[in-house]
């Protein structure tokens, strides 16, 4: 028996990065979607418990300088370390990601090298064991790549807090809205049938 690498991705993502540097992503992990519906209800319930989890977070402190000063059709590494919060878990990761400048007001940030995600490191691994066994596979990979794309757009909202910005995007991502201005953020889950 082969292996087989699948891609999949989340549905409904929201992000912002503050004038100060501050990133921040949530994703609604039910909107995950693996193109086979009865998969998207078991990594639901039982790898994500989205009942009890229903977002994870990824936060990072990026130098905003470098940002500023780019100029529109320009583009810059950039290198941070970041937290991810996933199940109550928080765990440090090192981002490798490209900004593009494509107009004054919107950036395109992208994943220069996959985030390896390993599912013991997680908590994840009960998980994946579940899905395994409901699924009859001899095996699921514990250790996945994981890549972002995203378009920001300044938040045209004159004199809102951060927090209020926050609390809308974290309303449209909860109501399964789409959540402008990101598209679909290409991410890698754990495969299983």
């Amino acid at each position: 028996a082969g292996t087989v690498a699948e891609v999949h991705h989340f549905e409904e993502i929201a992000g912002w990065l503050g004038e100060d540097g501050r990133f921040r992503l949530e994703i609604d992990l039910a909107s995950v979607e693996t193109l086979i519906p009865i998969r998207n209800e078991r990594m639901r319930d039982m790898l994500f418990e989205t009942g009890i989890f229903p977002v994870a977070t990824l936060a990072a402190k990026i130098d905003p300088q470098p940002l500023r000063d780019l100029a529109v059709g320009a583009q810059t590494e950039v290198v941070a370390e970041a937290e991810l919060e996933l199940r109550g878990q928080t765990t440090g990761l090192t981002i490798q990601a490209v900004v593009a400048r494509l107009k004054e007001d919107t950036m395109l940030v992208a994943s220069a090298q996959p985030l390896v995600l390993n599912a013991a490191v997680l908590g994840l691994s009960e998980g994946v064991e579940r899905l395994r066994e409901v699924a009859g596979l001899p095996s699921i990979s514990p250790a996945v790549p994981a890549t972002f794309r995203l378009t920001l757009k300044e938040d045209p909202t004159p004199g809102a807090t951060v927090s209020q910005r926050q609390a809308g995007r974290r309303a449209e991502l909860a109501g399964h809205a789409p959540v402008s201005p990101l598209p679909r953020g290409e991410t890698a889950a754990p495969a299983s049938r």
